[in-house]
């Protein structure tokens, strides 16, 4: 059986969010096994699995895509939208805009310190698109 809805999540600005809860909220029941598919409808945003216990590892992730992929660098043509637009879609394909997770006797079987984040890549606040499919 396949089961696929589209949500909104809330407006955020740039970081790394926990969107775990959320995506919970969305799926309240959840087969004995199957997997859960995610996938975000945008360029410019993209998704992860790390650790959600230590709110410091969003500032480090933060800081290390800043680090390994600049705004301001005059190699991007791309830079109507301004200069945080080119380096959101290349971090967009660094992260990836899908995640896999397994469904486990009825929960998402993530590891213990594991969470679902949103990278959000742009300086604005943003409302992404997810699309959730669960397979059972």
């Amino acid at each position: 059986m396949i089961t696929q809805k589209e949500i909104t999540l809330p407006a955020y600005g740039r970081g790394y969010h926990i969107i775990t809860s959320i995506i919970e909220k969305h799926l309240p029941e959840k087969p004995d096994q199957g997997i859960l598919h995610i996938f975000i409808k945008h360029t410019s945003a993209g998704l992860t699995i790390n650790e959600n216990a230590d709110p410091s590892v969003r500032d480090d992730m933060e800081s290390a895509m800043a680090a390994v992929v600049p705004e301001d660098n005059s190699r991007y043509t791309h830079t109507m939208e301004g200069s945080d637009d080119m380096p959101a879609h290349v971090k967009t394909s660094l992260t990836g805009m899908s995640l896999s997770i397994p469904v486990t006797r009825g929960r998402l079987n993530l590891g213990t310190w594991q969470g679902i984040f949103l990278c959000e890549f742009r300086n604005g606040r943003h409302q992404r698109k997810l699309v959730l499919t669960l397979y059972s």
